[in-house]
């Protein structure tokens, strides 16, 4: 069949894959943090406060302080490459596209600053992916995280007058090659330092207590995956929550809280991040940096942090077994 000589070009029929990570600031300066945390300090689903009330404190006060001291953490991680979400998310992307070859189109996009959802799902249906495989990086649900990318995704398809067919890729929280290779990384990590904690503490990115009374299920998954985890790696493991924003009250234990009381005893500690599928802000400044000289301050001698998954071989084999059940009949 032949198509009239003002016909636009369409491309072949592909599947894609786009992974999608919380988001980070452009560069660690003062502009580039505001930007990115109006954005997302804006989103109903990130902050559950009327709009009205929450618009004039977020555009007053925290756009005003807090861009300052949050460039300044970003500084203390920033790498030649850029953030490390958005360097190690682009090599996560690399990594995948490698594995499965020129029958998958691999993409990565950011919830939140650059590069943005929508620009990433024109770019795959301009490569001819037809149909797209959504993944969002989070193992436990969240409404504030998950939820949003669905949010996201929706908004922009609105705007597509030819809509490509998706999958989302659900929570895995408790899947066997998610705590598999959380063990075989774990492991790794303990075998290399020079000491045996007396404490595997897991830290999760915290909540409102809200969330969870409202019915989110973030705080059981958490815990779910920590027992799954203890009795994978035959001892107990310890949980708390981080990032605590705001006068309400978080999911407890804290994270914080928890290192001071760790130091105070004397006990030595190992902290992991097990809900980021990569490092960042919160796992290399506030547990790495800032955790440490918490513990050390409160009397603690023997600390380490544990790398989040990145792109180690346990880590991105684990990555392709999910794409790889999720696309089960496209492929």
């Amino acid at each position: 069949m032949s198509f009239p000589p003002d016909h636009p070009v369409i491309a072949a029929p592909r599947i894609g894959v786009l992974l999608v990570n919380l988001g980070t600031p452009d560069a660690p300066d003062a502009p580039s943090v505001r930007r990115y945390l109006a954005q997302f300090l804006s989103d109903r689903r990130v902050v559950e406060i009327p709009q009205i009330l929450w618009q004039p404190i977020l555009r007053g006060i925290i756009l005003t302080t807090r861009p300052k001291k949050s460039a300044h953490a970003y500084a203390q991680v920033w790498t030649d490459d850029g953030s490390p979400l958005a360097a190690i998310t682009r090599a996560q992307t690399g990594a995948l596209q490698v594995a499965f070859g020129d029958t998958v189109q691999v993409s990565y996009a950011m919830r939140y600053g650059n590069p943005a959802i929508g620009p990433a799902i024109d770019a795959l249906k301009a490569a001819g992916c037809e149909r797209i495989l959504v993944a969002p990086l989070y193992p436990q649900y969240c409404g504030a995280t998950s939820a949003t990318v669905v949010d996201a995704v929706g908004a922009h398809l609105k705007t597509l007058r030819w809509q490509p067919t998706l999958r989302f890729l659900p929570p895995y929280h408790d899947d066997a090659a998610y705590l598999g290779a959380l063990k075989t990384s774990i492991e790794a990590s303990l075998a290399a330092l020079d000491f045996t904690p007396d404490v595997l503490l897991a830290s999760f990115h915290g909540m409102p207590q809200r969330t969870l009374e409202l019915g989110d299920p973030y705080h059981c998954q958490c815990q779910k995956t920590a027992r799954l985890l203890a009795e994978a790696l035959g001892r107990p493991v310890e949980i708390a929550f981080q990032s605590r924003f705001g006068r309400a009250k978080w999911l407890e234990p804290a994270t914080d809280k928890q290192l001071e009381q760790l130091g105070r005893d004397g006990r030595s500690v190992a902290v992991f991040a097990p809900g980021f599928s990569a490092d960042c802000l919160e796992t290399l400044e506030e547990l790495a940096i800032r955790g440490k000289q918490q513990f050390e301050s409160a009397g603690g001698r023997q600390f380490a942090y544990l790398p989040c998954l990145n792109t180690e071989a346990p880590g991105m084999a684990m990555l392709e077994t999910l794409m790889r059940r999720e696309l089960a009949g496209w492929l």
